[in-house]
């Protein structure tokens, strides 16, 4: 596969802050590929050196193969960027900042047709002659994911663009996103919404204290990382008492539920023999599958 974006042992520092330690990340195009972590973990660090906002310590970072640094134009090319923040000129309405912005790239008039599909898919178009200073907080979130797409970039990085936005733009964002990825377009999401990556993204990274903690196809990092979790309702609990029964076990005690984590299904009726054995009268059980929360409160902890 073709590679849309290299991160080389990547270094960043702040006097003695060690931002990120040493990254080797590939994205390779056409994917849509989850950057996840706490916040301070080091991924809008990777973000900013990425766009040539930030200078990085040491190493290397390539974007469509073109270095982000020695050849900051074509890479600055490759890159739709939407940010946290929500920076806008003041000065224009909407469909004369996407046309301005699309004019930073070279793009002209025969890029105007794709704005205004842009503009249609994110529900923009009734406010495409709206000066921007006059949007909401949600539609100004809304005109800066499609200033990231004016010029039509093959990777696309959306850093937490749902964040604090409602349910309808969720749906019209991911679902034009879906669409973009599938006509060949990277798309990279940086999210604290576990259930958006895990349901979006194919692969995922995980980065905490600046380095790179999990990697992997998506199913196949729940599945590696984390177990089956059993719920069950005791009758009469004595929490010291089913501690000691069940002592080979983790087990969290909340609301008189037993929470018991798996290793595999076997455990079950280990579990269910030794309740019985001691006379514990239970009832309600159920399990539940692992997800993507689990693996990453488990990953970022370590």
């Amino acid at each position: 596969m073709e590679k849309a974006i290299v991160f080389k042992n990547i270094k960043k520092s702040y006097g003695s802050v060690q931002a990120v330690n040493g990254i080797n990340l590939t994205i390779y195009q056409g994917e849509f590929f989850g950057l996840l972590g706490p916040n301070g973990a080091g991924k809008s660090t990777l973000i900013n050196m990425l766009a040539g906002i930030v200078k990085s310590t040491s190493g290397t970072i390539k974007a469509m193969g073109f270095d982000v640094e020695k050849n900051y134009q074509e890479a600055r090319h490759s890159l739709g960027i939407v940010p946290q923040e929500l920076v806008f000129d003041p000065f224009f309405n909407v469909r004369e900042m996407l046309r301005f912005q699309a004019g930073y790239f070279g793009k002209g008039r025969e890029n105007y047709d794709w704005i205004d599909e842009i503009l249609e898919r994110l529900d923009l178009t009734e406010k495409a002659f709206t000066n921007m200073r006059q949007l909401s907080g949600g539609m100004k979130r809304r005109a800066l994911i499609a200033q990231a797409l004016a010029h039509r970039p093959p990777i696309i990085v959306l850093d937490e663009p749902t964040a604090g936005v409602d349910v309808e733009l969720r749906q019209r964002l991911w679902a034009f996103m879906k669409d973009l990825n599938q006509s060949g377009h990277t798309i990279v999401l940086t999210t604290h919404y576990l259930e958006e990556a895990e349901n979006l993204c194919k692969r995922i990274a995980m980065v905490n204290r600046g380095k790179l903690v999990a990697l992997d196809d998506t199913k196949k990092l729940i599945r590696k990382n984390s177990a089956k979790n059993l719920n069950i309702k005791i009758d009469n609990l004595d929490e010291q008492k089913i501690l000691k029964i069940l002592k080979s076990f983790k087990v969290f005690i909340k609301n008189e539920i037993l929470s018991i984590s798996l290793e595999n299904l076997e455990e079950l009726n280990d579990i269910i023999v030794l309740l019985k054995k001691n006379k514990i009268k239970f009832f309600d059980i159920q399990t539940t599958e692992p997800d993507l929360e689990k693996v990453f409160l488990q990953m970022t902890k370590k």
